[in-house]
């Protein structure tokens, strides 16, 4: 891996040992939700590695990111990409997130093959032209299955597809979604016990 790649990678690394200690020390403040908006709350080294891996198996793959948040997880499937001839769409509510997400992959020579999208995931996905080959979605719980039936139509035949935080924190969200992305036709899915828990499908249709 790139030398600035790696360079940035540790940096995310030793923002999450510094969240880590400092909610050891202190409980959050300013509510759950504040709390949120400021920590990276990524997917972890594990999963970074997974997702590289797996979308690294892909001839020039596009890949789609629900929920740059400060752009972790990014820098992992936009090395991919550039490893690969592909690139990543990454999409984002808060403009703030993106444009830290944005000066990171900058600082990691990988900006020129990412397009920053700033807005409603939902809305933007149907905006998308057809061909989706590779999704990572990690974004408002709630938004899963939305955003699952709103890439569903786009995907190319041998897309993967991994949602994370399906063990922790978990809930009845991401339930509904492995449920939905199982029932979809064509599609194989499995749940890994890997970071926060993923589910990792792919679709194959008849």
């Amino acid at each position: 891996m790139d030398a600035k790649v790696t360079a940035v990678l540790d940096a995310y690394h030793e923002r999450m040992r510094e969240e880590d200690r400092r909610r050891n020390e202190a409980p959050p403040t300013g509510g759950p939700e504040n709390w949120r908006d400021q920590v990276l709350l990524a997917v972890g080294p594990d999963s970074g590695k997974l997702i590289n891996i797996l979308a690294r198996s892909l001839k020039a793959p596009n890949i789609l990111e629900l929920g740059t948040s400060y752009g972790y997880s990014g820098i992992w499937l936009a090395e991919a990409a550039q490893a690969t001839g592909g690139r990543l769409t990454t999409m984002e509510l808060q403009d703030y997130k993106s444009a830290y997400a944005r000066d990171m992959a900058t600082k990691a020579g990988l900006a020129d093959c990412i397009d920053f999208k700033v807005g409603d995931a939902v809305q933007m996905i149907a905006d998308m032209p057809f061909g989706i080959d590779f999704v990572l979605v990690d974004l408002w719980k709630n938004l899963y299955e939305p955003c699952l039936d709103a890439f569903y139509p786009k995907l190319n035949p041998g897309a993967i597809i991994v949602a994370d935080n399906m063990l922790w924190p978990g809930g009845e969200e991401v339930k509904r979604y492995g449920r939905a992305v199982r029932a979809k036709p064509g599609m194989t899915s499995i749940l890994l016990p890997v970071g926060s828990g993923l589910e990792i499908s792919r679709f194959e249709p008849s």
